[in-house]
């Protein structure tokens, strides 16, 4: 059984599409997935699951939820491995981890709109691509970026979410423990 994480999109937001942790993970259970530990409130999963297909998954969280919740709940899935991968190939050590980010997106964003924002666009805030996901450096926070909506308007067109680089570590303590 493969060890994913699952991070989910807009959940308990500003007390609108609300989504307690332990209802959260028995409708991840109902998917079929087992060993459950939520993270947080902003819909972070860690799991096992006997699927091999990452978009059979996602579909199956995604409508799992919906039937569960009453609403769509857009699902972002990575292994283990890709976790570890995502730690290893970070371009901002040591930044603060409540000032770096991660965007987590459903496909790799196009040549084109990368091109559109330059990474050194709103200096001294600077993003760097690697495959399918986003790290973004923001000393000011994410509350005050304007490099965070340029690529939210530009960038990140498929699904995505993002994550503070102290939630991605501890995810992956979550994942490897």
């Amino acid at each position: 059984m493969a060890a994913r994480i699952a991070l989910l999109r807009g959940i308990n937001v500003g007390g609108n599409r609300t989504i307690k942790m332990p209802d959260l993970a028995a409708a991840f259970v109902a998917a079929g997935a087992e060993q459950v530990t939520t993270y947080i409130q902003s819909g972070n999963v860690v799991f096992h699951h006997r699927a091999r297909s990452e978009a059979k998954l996602g579909a199956d969280l995604e409508r799992q939820l919906a039937e569960t919740f009453g609403f769509d709940v857009p699902v972002l899935l990575r292994t283990a491995a890709e976790w570890a991968a995502v730690i290893e190939q970070n371009p901002y050590p040591g930044t603060e981890p409540t000032k770096l980010h991660v965007a987590f997106l459903a496909e790799p964003p196009a040549a084109d709109a990368v091109a559109k924002v330059g990474p050194d666009a709103f200096p001294p805030e600077q993003y760097t691509v690697v495959g399918r996901d986003v790290y973004l450096s923001l000393p000011g926070g994410m509350g005050t970026s304007k490099l965070a909506p340029a690529l939210g308007r530009t960038l990140l067109r498929s699904p995505a979410t993002a994550r503070n680089w102290r939630t991605v570590e501890t995810l992956m303590d979550l994942v490897t423990g």
